[in-house]
């Protein structure tokens, strides 16, 4: 397993009991993820049109937020990413070319 990580510099922060800018965006972060889960459940589920409709645009707002907070805490070094190697890419790829092949 590759164990190296992609990140930014991390911007220092006050390590206090009080809530600093790296807890608030981590906690926005978590409140976004779990809105678009959500969002797309109740998409999925809704029975008439319009209301899909509605819920559709609410689930793409959110995920644009979503994906913005990501950026800025990335920024800002407070969220690290560790990138697969080529074999952890192929052996998902057999994985999944096998579950596409059983539903076949």
């Amino acid at each position: 397993m590759n164990q190296q990580t992609v990140k930014n510099p991390e911007t220092p922060f006050a390590e206090t009991p009080q809530l600093n800018d790296r807890d608030i965006l981590n906690d926005a972060l978590s409140t976004e993820k779990y809105l678009c889960n959500a969002y797309a459940t109740a998409m999925h589920e809704a029975s008439h049109d319009a209301l899909y409709q509605i819920i559709f645009t609410q689930l793409r707002e959110t995920s644009k937020q979503q994906r913005s907070l990501y950026d800025l805490m990335f920024k800002h070094g407070w969220y690290t990413l560790t990138p697969a190697d080529a074999q952890e890419i192929q052996q998902k790829a057999q994985q999944f070319q096998g579950y596409k092949q059983q539903l076949q």
